[in-house]
């Protein structure tokens, strides 16, 4: 199998400090390593759009709710894993594009609904294209079954 620079890493460790167990150091490096390169590619595909990372999270979320296309400030913030404070600061700048709109919760006087407007949905269906086939490229090295293996194996760290 071929060498990766994260080897050279873990040999320097193994020369340095031979009694340390370095298999979780194997598999953390690779996936922030992973991480930083799924994120740029993501970037990439996403700046012919003129859309950011962060804005692409928001409305994705919020389109793949089905109609209305609408959920719970809290509830946004978690499904993009953000504190409350960068959610507001979010969905004023969303909203200040015309991509989402406020309403208050009929159901929670505190509350606050954020709905993804017919523009943001227009923006966002666009984008998903681009992102989806950006991940794609991403692991075209991986056959069909690593794939799925990879996806368990991921699942099992992530829970």
């Amino acid at each position: 199998m071929a060498r990766d620079p994260v080897d050279d890493l873990l040999n320097q460790w193994t020369k340095a400090r031979p009694e340390q167990d370095l298999s979780g150091l194997s598999i953390a490096v690779r996936v922030q390593a992973l991480s930083t390169e799924f994120r740029r590619h993501a970037e990439d595909a996403l700046a012919p759009l003129d859309m950011q990372l962060w804005e692409y999270d928001v409305l994705a979320a919020l389109r793949r709710q089905g109609p209305p296309f609408e959920l719970a400030a809290t509830e946004l913030a978690r499904e993009t894993y953000l504190s409350a404070g960068a959610m507001t600061n979010r969905i004023d700048k969303l909203e200040g594009k015309g991509n989402v709109r406020r309403r208050p919760d009929p159901g929670d006087r505190r509350g606050v609904l954020i709905t993804l407007t017919d523009t943001g949905r227009e923006v966002v269906d666009e984008a998903l294209q681009a992102r989806f086939q950006a991940a794609n490229l991403q692991v075209h090295a991986l056959s069909a079954d690593d794939r799925s293996r990879l996806t368990g194996l991921l699942r099992k760290l992530v829970n």
